[in-house]
């Protein structure tokens, strides 16, 4: 990492601020961790830098072992959030990581691993870490699978049913779990996709979680706007996660990853934390229902 990109306040360049393809062949199996990719993707361990914008809150985030996922946790504990952080026990490895850089910020860390297909852990994760809390004023979305098949038929049954369990319905067993928990004020940030306007023929199954996630925000702000509570989307483009790597790109595509979009290189995990940040926090108190782009040029409708 240079020393401008240690200080992601500073003016530079965008299409020269973070590594450019092309990348190294990384084959890993599912899920993937951050540690083994190359270069490592930087989640804001160095460079992101808190303004006390959620002071006193208290959010579970899902994925949070690295990617995204990792790169909010980051930036909400530097916030003065307390997080219950969720991922799979196969990624613990990345998840102690981040434990030690929430705590760091001298914030709580609740580490909660298991299953996200599994409707009875979400419940759990929802009940339990609202009593290691003390409440639950955030839920972020971010866990997600994506497989890449060049042929339907090459997508099984199995497969799409996992795709649509771990990032739709895991979506909609935590909200439902939550919301009656949730104050006015308290915010739920999901995670769409540029794939869910722009699908790659490959993602068919996954750029359908994602139009679903998309359609899901719309239609649950509405219905929760009364409350006082708001729901909106990230619509990442292509971002540099341990996601790709292990099946969510076709392994000849990894070293042009990111190359197709107009600043020319994925996204890295810590672009996309302040976005969070923003519909988390009391600053975006008139944003509700809305999908926020970070994709690199290309546009959403």
């Amino acid at each position: 990492m240079n020393a401008q990109t240690k200080n992601q306040y500073a003016m530079q360049d965008p299409t020269k601020q973070y590594p450019r393809p092309k990348f190294e062949d990384q084959p890993q199996s599912v899920p993937g961790l951050a540690r083994d990719m190359k270069p490592r993707p930087d989640h804001g361990e160095e460079s992101y830098r808190g303004f006390g914008r959620l002071e006193g809150r208290r959010a579970v985030i899902t994925g949070a072992d690295s990617g995204i996922g990792r790169a909010v946790a980051i930036a909400f504990a530097r916030e003065g959030a307390d997080l219950v952080l969720n991922y799979l026990p196969s990624e613990e490895a990345d998840a102690k990581e981040v434990v030690s850089l929430v705590e760091a910020a001298g914030r709580k860390a609740v580490a909660m691993p298991g299953d996200l297909s599994d409707e009875g852990f979400c419940q759990t994760l929802i009940e339990q870490g609202r009593a290691a809390l003390g409440g639950i004023d955030i839920l972020v979305n971010v866990a997600g699978k994506q497989t890449a098949q060049k042929d339907i038929a090459d997508i099984t049954t199995e497969q799409f049913d996992a795709t649509f369990r771990t990032n739709v319905y895991s979506m909609f067993w935590l909200c439902k779990a939550a919301l009656p928990h949730m104050p006015p004020g308290a915010t739920i940030v999901n995670t769409t996709s540029i794939q869910s306007y722009q699908p790659s023929q490959t993602l068919l199954d996954y750029a359908s979680t994602k139009a679903a996630i998309t359609a899901f925000t719309h239609a649950l702000a509405k219905q929760v706007a009364s409350k006082g509570i708001r729901v909106n989307a990230v619509a990442p483009g292509p971002v540099w996660t341990p996601l790709q790597p292990s099946g969510g790109q076709p392994q000849e595509k990894i070293p042009d990853f990111g190359s197709g979009v107009p600043l020319g290189r994925p996204g890295q995990p810590a672009e996309l934390a302040s976005v969070y940040v923003l519909l988390a926090s009391q600053e975006s108190s008139f944003v509700t229902g809305e999908v926020y782009g970070v994709t690199g040029g290309n546009h959403l409708p």
